[in-house]
């Protein structure tokens, strides 16, 4: 069995997912004299930093549970330059075999122009997160109708490379 430092791969993982989103072109693009609009995707990505993690034991066992939460808030980066903050929370579903566990997160994603929400679930190991593959499932503001996905590469402990697959 591998050990590993549960707290700190989990916040790492999730950090990922939160980063989301900024995207400061039009919602859509308007067609033809009927007013049609079309759906657009626009691909890019942002960093994801992450500034404050909690980690909440529901049992107080010395090792994850089912239930365990990790409770995460940063700042959204493009270019080095902050365009917006994220929050989310990731709750341990599944903790077999013994160096393995499954997290479901949902993230907000605060941005000038409104708010997206990104949720799904992946896999830990002590190796690490697996794919970080997530819905986007809406938003407020320009983002009202937006979908698609996100992909997370982890670049630190506190950092997160984001791919935003955002369809409006």
């Amino acid at each position: 069995m591998r050990h590993f430092n549960v707290k700190r791969i989990a916040l790492s993982a999730a950090t990922g997912i939160a980063a989301l989103l900024f995207c400061p072109q039009p919602a859509a693009v308007a067609a033809g004299s009927g007013g049609i609009h079309y759906p657009r995707e626009e691909v890019f990505q942002l960093t994801a930093q992450q500034t404050q993690g909690t980690f909440v034991d529901v049992d107080g066992s010395s090792g994850p549970s089912q239930g365990d939460e990790f409770v995460i808030t940063g700042n959204l980066l493009r270019s080095g330059v902050t365009v917006g903050t994220y929050s989310q929370i990731c709750t341990l579903t599944r903790t077999a075999p013994a160096d393995e566990f499954d997290l479901q997160c949902t993230a907000d994603l605060a941005l000038p122009l409104g708010q997206l929400t990104v949720t799904g679930r992946f896999t830990v190991t002590g190796a690490g997160p697996g794919n970080i593959d997530l819905a986007i499932t809406g938003g407020t503001g320009r983002y009202r109708t937006a979908h698609g996905t996100v992909h997370g590469d982890n670049v630190s402990g506190t950092e997160t490379l984001i791919t935003v697959h955002l369809i409006r």
